[in-house]
């Protein structure tokens, strides 16, 4: 046992010792992963820099001085040049030449957030280079009756509808056979992605995509709203004389996109994100005000948080249940009467969408088998809307890779969730030979395939998840940031990693254990009892917590906990007040050592 450890297990002479007790079986067993302690020089070499803020940075890999001074002040070293990415040149000469020959530019964008988002802030900064609304022309599928991505059906009826170049946004980067059917049509295509490259690359006038090997740019994980706004600003800088819009009016829908689609928050990304909140804050677009008026939440205290749990769903709320092009209109108009009608329908929307993914999670359940390596459901009843999220439900409750599959008359479309140690669109590379499509990331990924090689494909990817994850514990972990005495928890505290704002994917809010607290009070609470309300204390010094989706622990605390929690904020009635957001609750006797 470490020092640490010993420390905190070791009971004075006239303390009770508690018995202990059993995780209820209701609440997820996490493994707590302890980070690597502070080493002693770049503690000496950082003496102004608080310790636990100093700790969270070494965590992140954040250890030299520029780089840290720059995370702190929110800057961003490396350079931001567009026409590092791969054939940007390319893409802009494309473009200047279609409005020298007065084309039809089609903005083809795809139906969640961050393919809405790209689509708008395209089709507004082409526009803003003087094009009117008849040469650029915003695209959105269909997500039931054409799915994700191009398709062969629409690319004709644009090209005989006039359009001459067609730009991607936020897919198209394995569109292989359908980019060849544009050149046979005599349609011009620029791909803009941020999606995993196929084993080749689609016949396309120009492929903007950072993960390309031959890339130059030194971020690689931008969002595809991020490739979008790249463009516009490389077309802005070939063309400074057409150009006017200006870039910075963009960015909210840069932090918008890139949030709700849960890129990752550190370098470029980060920033991006950092710029586009204080312009979402500001709210200048009627539909931004309009949404945050339903979300219920207030321009001037929107965060990362808000974007992914509040205005995030209710955009991507259009595309699951009817046309993204709801979502795409509010974001798009400077009309505020119309800007409250699209939010209001974003908004009964959204409330659909949380019923009906209650009742298909409810109905996958029957479908699967628990134990087995990779969750597989698939059923006429379900919507296509909603399969992505009905998979996560069932990978976050059993840890287990998912794919819900929608079956269709002759194909069937399906979205994938998984694990950490599953890379998903790898998996499904190995079956591609069954697959119409497939494409994604490590952890989310969607598929079509036809309906008679379905049997075929449970049974690969089954074997192939058996084969990679045999042996593995599986059990979902949390990345333990520090182990602090609870004591330490004040609005100093608080303060100081503020600045490690905007947090989120790959820079998520630092998780805090600390060990023997009290507990002074608990509750139940949620309309099923679902979530926990307590308060936790160190001596004299006691702190509101909730603990969601903790609700069966009530009535079954022992005295002393061990708490893995991050440290947040709780509004109410205009008074502020610091509370723990508990992440995991274990009886004291049962942490004696981190995973």
């Amino acid at each position: 046992m470490s020092p640490i450890a010993r420390r905190w297990f070791t009971f004075p002479p006239n303390r009770v010792t508690i018995r202990a007790m059993s995780r209820p079986d209701e609440v997820t067993d996490y493994r707590w992963r302890l980070s690597p302690a502070l080493p002693a020089a770049l503690r000496r070499a950082f003496p102004h820099v608080h310790p636990v803020l100093l700790q969270v940075l070494h965590n992140r890999g954040i250890t030299d001085e520029a780089h840290m001074q720059a995370f702190l002040e929110g800057h961003y070293l490396e350079s931001r040049d567009p026409f590092l990415l791969p054939d940007m040149e390319r893409a802009v000469d494309r473009v200047r030449a279609a409005i020298e020959a007065d084309e039809q530019i089609v903005v083809y964008g795809d139906f969640d957030a961050d393919g809405v988002t790209s689509t708008v802030l395209l089709t507004e900064a082409l526009r803003g280079l003087g094009l009117d609304r008849r040469h650029v022309i915003p695209y959105i599928p269909d997500r039931v009756d054409e799915g994700y991505g191009l398709n062969c059906d629409a690319l004709t009826r644009l090209r005989e509808q006039g359009a001459g170049l067609v730009i991607s946004v936020d897919c198209g980067v394995r569109s292989i056979l359908e980019v060849e059917h544009a050149q046979a049509l005599g349609l011009d295509m620029i791909i803009t992605d941020h999606h995993s490259l196929g084993a080749r690359l689609p016949p396309a006038q120009a492929i903007v995509n950072p993960r390309r090997p031959e890339s130059a740019y030194p971020e690689r994980a931008l969002a595809g709203v991020g490739i979008a706004f790249k463009l516009a600003q490389a077309l802005r800088q070939v063309l400074p004389a057409r150009a006017a819009f200006d870039e910075d009016a963009l960015l909210d829908l840069v932090a918008l996109g890139t949030v709700a689609d849960l890129a990752p928050l550190r370098g470029e990304n980060r920033l991006l994100v950092r710029e586009g909140l204080a312009v979402l804050n500001e709210a200048r677009r009627p539909g931004v005000a309009a949404l945050a008026r339903v979300a219920g939440v207030r321009p001037g205290s929107m965060t990362a948080e808000t974007i992914g749990f509040m205005l995030g769903p209710r955009l991507n709320a259009a595309g699951r249940l009817a046309h993204a092009y709801s979502a795409a209109r509010l974001l798009a108009t400077d009309n505020e009467l119309m800007a409250s009608r699209y939010a209001a329908e974003l908004q009964s929307l959204n409330q659909q969408r949380r019923q009906l993914t209650g009742r298909l999670s409810q109905q996958a359940e029957g479908l699967i088998e628990p134990g087995a390596p990779i969750l597989i459901a698939a059923d006429e009843a379900f919507v296509a809307g909603v399969v992505g999220l009905v998979a996560s439900r069932l990978q976050e409750k059993y840890y287990r890779p998912a794919i819900v599959i929608e079956k269709g008359e002759a194909e069937s479309r399906g979205s994938c969730r998984s694990i950490e140690e599953f890379h998903i669109t790898e998996a499904l590379d190995q079956v591609a030979d069954l697959l119409v499509r497939h494409g994604g990331h490590a952890a989310a990924a969607g598929l079509t395939i036809a309906n008679e090689y379905l049997p075929a494909f449970v049974s690969a990817i089954t074997a192939i998840a058996q084969e990679r994850l045999d042996g593995v514990d599986l059990r979902p972990s949390l990345t333990v940031d520090a182990e602090i005495p609870l004591g330490e928890v004040d609005w100093a505290l608080h303060g100081h990693l503020a600045q490690l704002e905007p947090t989120g994917m790959a820079n998520e809010a630092p998780i805090f254990v600390s060990r023997r607290v009290q507990v002074f009070e608990h509750r139940a609470v949620g309309s099923d009892s679902a979530h926990l309300q307590l308060t936790v204390g160190e001596g004299l010094h006691g702190v509101r917590a909730i603990a969601f989706r903790q609700g069966p622990w009530a009535g079954r605390l022992p005295r002393l906990l061990d708490i893995a929690y991050t440290l947040g904020v709780n509004e109410w009635n205009g008074r502020r007040s610091l509370q723990l957001v508990v992440q995991d609750i274990r009886p004291a006797e049962e942490g004696d050592s981190l995973a």
